[in-house]
Formats: C-alpha cells, structure tokens, sequence
C-alpha cells in the first residue's frame, strides 16, 4: 500500500504538470470544463460526447453555451483519473465506483462527489473454458487479471474470492490477482499467462470472441459506471456542472433511443483513442450486457463500500451520504 501511494503521489505530480499544460488556454476567453473518461463501452456517453466534439458537433458544447469549452482525457482506470482531480487536472470523470469511494476516503470525506450514474451491467469474470472452473474453490492458484490495481473490478474480484473463503493479499495469496491494462489483456489470456478475466465492456466480449473464454459469472445490475468531480470543481462551478448532469442525462436518453447511432460513434471514438480497429459486432455484443443510466444505482454502491471494507481497501465501514451529490 506504502508503495501505492507514493506512485500515486508521483502521479499527481506529473499530472498536475503536464494536463495543467494541455488544458490552460486563456486566449479564448472561454471557461474550461475538463472531462475524463476511459475507452471502454461502459464509458458510452462520453465517447459518444467526445467524438461528437471531434467532429465540431459538441453534445456538452451545445448545452453549456458558447463560453464554455470542454477539454476530454482519457485514463486506462480509475485510479489515475481519481487522482487527476485530486491534483486538479481534470474536473470531472466517468469512473468506476470504487475509485470514486477510495478517494472520497483518502480525504476523510471532504473532497470527491458523485454527481450522476451512467452505467449499470457491462462488467463479467471470463474464464478460460479448458481449465474446467467450474465453482468458486477451482480458482485456487490462478491468475486472474484485473485492470489496475484498486480499480472497480480489481476489488471486486478479491471481495468474491475473499466471500468465498480464500485468502487474498495485495500480492498473492490462495489466487493471484493481476493489474493488467485492458488492452493487454487478451494476449495475456490467450498464450496461458492468465487463467481468468475481471473486466468491463468491450473487453468482457473481447476476451469471449477473440480469446475464445467463458463468461464465469456476470454483474447484471450493479454501478459500473458513475460520474465524479471534486469538492473544489464543484465549488467553482456549480452550476456549470448542474448544466452538464443535465446534458448527461438527455444524451444518457438519447443513446438508449438510438443504440445504432450511439455505437458507430463509440466505435469511432475508441478507435481515435486506441488507434486500432473495432469490430462492431464486438460492440453489439458488449451492449446488451449494458444498463446506461443516469440514476445512482445506490444500493450497489453501499454494497461497493462493503467490498472495499472486506479487501482492506478501507480501515472502517465507511458512510457515503456525503459522496452522493446526486440527491435532489
């Protein structure tokens, strides 16, 4: 954890150089909203924004008026995006719970909010189908590959191994939880280096038509995606970001309403981001899986403090009433 945290202090420092850099653009006149997200589908309504703003057709741009300008980042997981608005890089992110409630933790609860839900669904531990894992025990002494360590499905992964009466530590342990990038996941577990998957969207579909693996089990209906800013963002700009929950939230119905339109221009997106090419059957295939909401799916996130308790993650059981800045 000593370790962790002095990268992530690093981290910040680096970040608050470098994106102050990107993102600092007085000649305008403009104020500068910057967002965050990842490329994954779950991530949906920001790719979809971010790739309309490429366009010069900004969903956010249009509603928030002519002097507001957004600035979009992008993150592997949500780790390094928590701590961007810590060092106040970025304003806003789409992120998972669980970086969202670790970092609401780390400052005793006085910064990080959550302002909107975005996606439910969408997350899944594949497996490799010839190892026979057929229950939860079959899991000991394998490696299970996580996107970063301490990100949403990273502790949930260790919270279900640990509910099912394996030792975990961050290290090792009865089974090996491993950090590794979404994209470098499916050559990992297609030459035998990973025996299993906890993922999101697209890369839960990926692993199962490119790498040949099996759904194990699937988080139908718990918060996958929420979006978070900082007490100090919020301070600066509430209602700036009041305006952009609510544009969140019509583009929220406007991609349930035109699922089609919505891929192609996530598929778009990803591939801007990724440089490489999606297919979008892979893409229809992920968005089934996917509930896109801009409600605060609260009991899931009550069950997320839980988990995290249960890692290790967080010394005591934690009250997030103050986290949720969605409550009217």
């Amino acid at each position: 954890m000593k370790s962790m945290l002095k990268f992530s202090a690093i981290f910040a420092l680096v970040a608050s150089v470098f994106f102050a850099g990107c993102s600092k653009n007085e000649s305008d006149g403009k104020t500068v909203l910057r967002v965050g997200h990842f490329p994954n589908i779950t991530h949906a309504q920001a790719l979809v924004a971010h790739q309309l703003s490429r366009q010069g057709k900004g969903w956010f741009e249009e509603r928030l008026g002519p002097d507001v300008r957004i600035e979009w980042f992008t993150f592997n997981a949500g780790p390094s995006a928590m701590e961007s608005i810590f060092a106040d890089a970025i304003d806003l992110t789409y992120v998972g719970p669980n970086p969202a409630i670790n970092a609401f933790a780390r400052s005793g609860g006085k910064d990080i909010r959550i302002v909107a839900g975005s996606a439910d669904g969408g997350a899944a531990l594949v497996v490799d189908p010839k190892l026979g894992l057929s229950k939860p025990e079959d899991f000991k002494g394998k490696r299970i590959g996580t996107p970063q360590f301490a990100n949403t499905q990273d502790v949930a992964c260790r919270a279900w191994l640990i509910k099912n009466g394996m030792q975990i530590t961050q290290t090792g342990g009865d089974a090996f939880v491993v950090p590794t990038s979404n994209p470098e996941q499916l050559n990992l577990f297609s030459t035998g280096k990973l025996d299993a998957v906890w993922t999101v969207e697209p890369w839960v579909s990926r692993l199962e038509l490119q790498g040949g693996g099996k759904v194990f089990l699937e988080q139908t209906d718990t918060v996958t995606t929420v979006v978070a800013t900082g007490v100090k963002a919020l301070n600066k700009h509430p209602e700036l970001i009041k305006k952009f929950v609510q544009a969140h939230k019509e583009l929220t119905e406007w991609i349930n309403a035109n699922p089609e339109q919505a891929q192609e221009l996530c598929i778009k997106e990803i591939e801007a981001i990724t440089r490489g090419k999606m297919d979008p059957e892979l893409v229809r295939h992920a968005w089934k899986r996917i509930i896109f909401t801009s409600k605060l799916n609260r009991p899931s996130l009550e069950d997320f403090v839980d988990q995290a308790h249960a890692c290790g993650f967080l010394e005591e059981r934690l009250n997030i009433d103050s986290l949720d800045a969605t409550k009217e």
